[in-house]
């Protein structure tokens, strides 16, 4: 099992005739993902050839012919889509996710960085208000080890298992599934770091509470905000799993901006040690370090494995 996103999702890609999108599409066809298009009226008609690499559910291993269409509801009607991942730059990426959104496609992977705010806020509400579930913006994405990869998060650095992950943190989700690498994820979640974001910590919770693969859940936080303690409140009177977390800034000065855009501390309101207070005041663990974070989740784990097994 998985949340968002498995072996059956079938994957457009906005912006996939662009050099980013070029790369990371072969890189998501070698992870055995399901990329069905790419979107660029400019293009639409035409085909572009990737050399692909066997990958390690039989997929690749061969040149893959990915047709272009001019929109994402011709390429929804031609495939049977239900994914897009967009690249496109931040000036155009309002219109791009609107365009997926009207076409009723039911998740869109927006990875573009720099996206204005308000362009933001307005096409996630309407991404909302017509039932397409948005991941970032400013996001790596996401990945079912073993299924599908929407984005740019590496494949190769873990494999299927049974910890969900949902962090604000590019870097810190790659340095997690490869601290775990050992145990495994059932799906790993970039929420994205920006103020306004489509999926949030409690959003990915929810799946994973009800997803019987996922047994313990890695929540990775940072600071600015109240994304973290509002989590917090959720698992209290909602997550039966245990839950461990990472909050990155602890050494923050405050009232300033801290990598994403979203990290700003003001007085005691998102800083990470109240972030932390919030998240054990719930009983979750949380480390102080990435690699004490994945050491607690080994912890739990094994206390929870039957005597003699």
């Amino acid at each position: 099992m998985a949340i968002y996103l498995t072996k059956e999702s079938r994957v457009l890609v906005q912006g996939m005739t662009g050099g980013e999108g070029m790369k990371h599409t072969r890189r998501m066809l070698a992870a055995g993902t399901d990329v069905v298009g790419g979107v660029n009226p400019r293009k639409a008609g035409q085909t572009v050839e990737f050399d692909v690499p066997q990958c390690p559910n039989g997929l690749g291993g061969a040149p893959v012919a990915v047709p272009v269409f001019g929109t994402v509801a011709e390429g929804m009607a031609a495939t049977g889509a239900d994914v897009t991942v967009v690249f496109v730059p931040p000036a155009f990426a309002k219109a791009a996710v609107l365009e997926a959104a009207d076409a009723g496609i039911g998740l869109a992977v927006v990875i573009t960085e720099g996206i204005p705010v308000h362009d933001s806020v307005s096409f996630t509400a309407y991404a909302k208000r017509n039932g397409t579930r948005i991941i970032g913006p400013n996001c790596p994405g996401l990945i079912t080890p073993g299924q599908s990869n929407a984005g740019i998060i590496p494949a190769d650095i873990t494999k299927p298992g049974r910890i969900g992950l949902v962090s604000k943190s590019g870097t810190l989700t790659y340095q997690l599934m490869y601290e775990l690498r050992d145990i495994g994820f059932s799906t790993c979640v970039g929420i994205g770091g920006d103020p306004v974001v489509g999926t949030s910590h409690i959003d990915c919770l929810a799946a994973f509470q009800e997803d019987p693969d996922t047994e313990l859940v890695v929540l990775i936080g940072e600071i600015g905000g109240d994304a973290e303690e509002r989590a917090a409140a959720y698992i209290r009177e909602h997550v039966t799993k245990p839950v461990v977390a990472y909050i990155a800034g602890f050494t923050a000065p405050e009232g300033r901006t801290m990598g994403h855009a979203g990290a700003i501390v003001s007085g005691s309101a998102g800083t990470a040690r109240a972030k932390q207070e919030a998240l054990e005041a719930v009983g979750v663990r949380v480390g102080s370090t990435p690699t004490e974070t994945a050491r607690l989740v080994l912890d739990l784990l094994d206390a929870r494995q039957p005597e003699g097994s």
